[in-house]
């Protein structure tokens, strides 16, 4: 009888484990292999010499990560806004008043909020929506030690070590990104949006920056983008079609709403750029989209078909189908924002 390699095992034993807590799971399931990778790459880290320090570091990691899914994992199908701001926002400040509004009224389309545990924006973004529609995504800080009022004790309420997997939860649970006026923090998870997005590591979606009556915050943040990134040429142009400027909390939402008003969502099949949509679009607007678009394209034009063979998600929703270069994103949502213009069937 040959003997079994590590790889092996590893797999019987995650199999074994599924089947002791009734997992549901098929012959060929892709999960059981992909844990089976994360076991032996654990096992790969006392054989290789790493320290305490560092297996500590990707342990917590990893447990952060499964419980944080699992808490978003209960409120899959909604839409939800992340938003950013400053814990030194005082609550009679416009900034705080208009994060509050934006989240109210959000919370009356049916969005729910994700925004740090803390005061100021984080506590009007929690504001709006109420506990029911938010979470709070918290960070240890020596200064920062309790939740808001409104999010304290919440389920949805959920404590992060590290910055980095605070953020990941931010991006990948978010259906739009809203900005109010903060420090570096804000700058910095308002950039790792914009990067995520401008470099196709994340989804498309609407990255809106929205501030008091009076305050110019943004609106010089725009002048410094346009002055020195894209006038040194370290932008492209269309990536300035990655976020918008509000004007109100108003603005913000209608510009949110707007952005699916006929995308639903998208993703990548092999190398095509599948977007499903609301609603057929009219022979003549895929001909618009291939007029418009042709610098983006691949090869062959911009299609229209069902769901495509293998997809598993969404499968009523018509797609259309860009052969895209996997490059020029800004591009790519300035093609977002044709389509929610575009004739409908």
């Amino acid at each position: 009888m040959s003997k079994k390699s590590t790889q092996e095992l590893i797999h019987e034993l995650v199999a074994y484990s599924c089947d002791q807590a009734s997992c549901e799971y098929s012959s060929g399931d892709a999960r059981i292999d992909m844990v089976s990778q994360m076991v032996d790459t654990c096992l790969k880290m006392i054989k290789e010499g790493h320290d305490t320090g560092q297996i500590k570091l990707a342990t917590y990691t990893l447990k952060e990560i499964r419980y944080a899914y699992q808490v978003f994992n209960r409120y899959i199908g909604i839409r939800k806004v992340s938003i950013y701001g400053s814990a030194r926002t005082p609550e009679e400040h416009p900034d705080y008043i208009a994060a509050a509004e934006f989240g109210r009224l959000m919370a009356e389309v049916d969005w729910m909020a994700i925004t740090g545990a803390g005061d100021g924006i984080m506590k009007a973004g929690h504001e709006g929506p109420q506990r029911d529609a938010s979470f709070g995504l918290a960070i240890r800080l020596p200064f920062e030690t309790t939740a808001n009022a409104i999010i304290e004790g919440d389920p949805k309420l959920i404590n992060f070590r590290y910055f980095f997997t605070r953020k990941l939860m931010f991006m990948t649970h978010s259906d739009a990104v809203v900005g109010c006026p903060g420090g570096f923090g804000t700058q910095d998870e308002l950039f790792e949006a914009l990067t995520l997005v401008q470099t196709g590591k994340s989804n498309i979606i609407p990255i809106v920056m929205i501030a008091g009556e009076g305050n110019d915050y943004w609106a010089n943040w725009a002048k410094h983008v346009h002055a020195d990134l894209l006038g040194n040429e370290m932008i492209s142009e269309e990536d300035e079609s990655l976020f918008h400027v509000a004007e109100s909390p108003q603005d913000a939402v209608d510009h949110i709403l707007q952005f699916y008003k006929v995308y639903h969502s998208s993703r990548y099949v092999r190398s095509d750029y599948i977007i499903r949509v609301n609603n057929k679009l009219t022979d003549a607007s895929i001909d618009r989209l291939n007029d418009s678009f042709g610098d983006i394209i691949r090869e062959g034009k911009i299609t229209q078909s069902d769901a495509l063979k293998n997809e598993k998600d969404h499968l009523h929703l018509p797609r259309i189908i860009v052969p895209h270069t996997k490059r020029s994103y800004g591009r790519l949502r300035q093609l977002i924002d044709m389509v929610n213009t575009c004739d409908t069937v």
